[in-house]
Parts: C-alpha cells; sequence; structure tokens
C-alpha cells in the first residue's frame, strides 16, 4: 500500500504564503475552531516532511519562544512530536526535532520512497518549492488549503503555486472556522 502525502498550507486570498506587515500568526484570524481542527488533523499518526528552509524556519521560530507563546499552539506541539523526514542538502543534523532525520537528495525521490515504505501517511506543512516539485512529479495526494479572510498585496511574500502547471482540483472536504477562515481538502490532477 502506498501512504498517501498532503501538502497542508496557509494562504491569504490572493494566494500569500506569508507577509512582511504586522498581521501576526495566522494573519491576526485564529480562533478556537481553527485552533481545534489543526490539533484534530495533527492527531492523527502520520510523517511529516519538511524542505530544509521550512525546518530553519520551524526551528527557529521554537527556540525563540516559550512554552507560553503563540508560536506553541497545541497543534504545533503534536507536529513537533511527530516523526519527520527533513529533505535537505545543506541541513545538518542532529535535528531539534524530538523524532527527525536528514535525508539527502532530490525530494521528488526521497518523497517517492517515503510513500513506497511508510506504514502512516505523509503531510508536509508550508515547505512550498519543495511542494511544487512535488505537485509537478505527481506525488500530492492531497492539498489542504487553509484560507485566511485577508488580502496581503502589498506585504504578502512565497506565493504559494507561483511557477506550476495548471491542476484541475477536486474538492473533497470543507468547512468554516470561526465564521471567517476556511479549510479546503482537494484532489490535484494536471490539467491537460
Amino acid at each position: 500500500m502506498t501512504a498517501t502525502y498532503t501538502f497542508d498550507v496557509f494562504t491569504s486570498l490572493d494566494g500569500f504564503g506569508s507577509t512582511t506587515g504586522n498581521w501576526g500568526g495566522y494573519w491576526g484570524k485564529q480562533g478556537p475552531e481553527l485552533l481545534e481542527r489543526r490539533l484534530a488533523t495533527y492527531g492523527e499518526d502520520q510523517r511529516m516532511v519538511f524542505g530544509g528552509g521550512t525546518y530553519r524556519m520551524f526551528a527557529g521560530m521554537l527556540a525563540d519562544s516559550t512554552e507560553e507563546s503563540d508560536v506553541r499552539d497545541p497543534w504545533v506541539t503534536r507536529m513537533i512530536n511527530l516523526p519527520a523526514t527533513v529533505v535537505s542538502n545543506t541541513v545538518q543534523g542532529p535535528l531539534d526535532w524530538p523524532d527527525g532525520t536528514v535525508v539527502r537528495g532530490d525530494a521528488v525521490d526521497v518523497v517517492a520512497r517515503l510513500k513506497k515504505e511508510s506504514e502512516v501517511p505523509l503531510r508536509s506543512h508550508g515547505s512550498l518549492s519543495m511542494n511544487r516539485a512535488l505537485l509537478a512529479a505527481g506525488l500530492v495526494d492531497f492539498v489542504q488549503v487553509t484560507l485566511f479572510p485577508v488580502v496581503t498585496g502589498q506585504t504578502g511574500t512565497e506565493p504559494i503555486f507561483h511557477g506550476t502547471a495548471d491542476y484541475d482540483l477536486e474538492l473533497i472536504e470543507s468547512r468554516t472556522l470561526d465564521g471567517r477562515s476556511q479549510e479546503f481538502i482537494y484532489r490535484p490532477t494536471l490539467h491537460t
């Protein structure tokens, strides 16, 4: 059996994964339903897969935080305690991640092998350039998008799907969280 792979990403309405503005975490739109949903999603057994840049970002944020800070929401704490594979030719071990390993090589080859070998689903939060390559290789089974009700035209950074091919998206599941944010789970197929 082949493990499924989910590309999990937060976005503004205009398609940016982060911002240089003063929005704060979750673009200031977090609420109890969003945090409960994230915790439930990460409560399932799974293996995280990160590119080197995203791993360094998470490790840096966590190192600079305290147990009481917003960075340590319960779902983030759960994510940190899941097994993780960091696909990078530049990150050096040991990792500051309880059950994390670095695997060198091309992400497409590494994830293709993980999909064959893993007994649990695979999930990546962020890691945009890596996930664009995995989409192009047909290795992404689901795209889970949490859409925050903001437009970051002046301060948005990291356009999520910049440079990808065209994809048709089959809606598998959707929900509204806290009356404002949306979560969509799609099955992508290359548009021909």
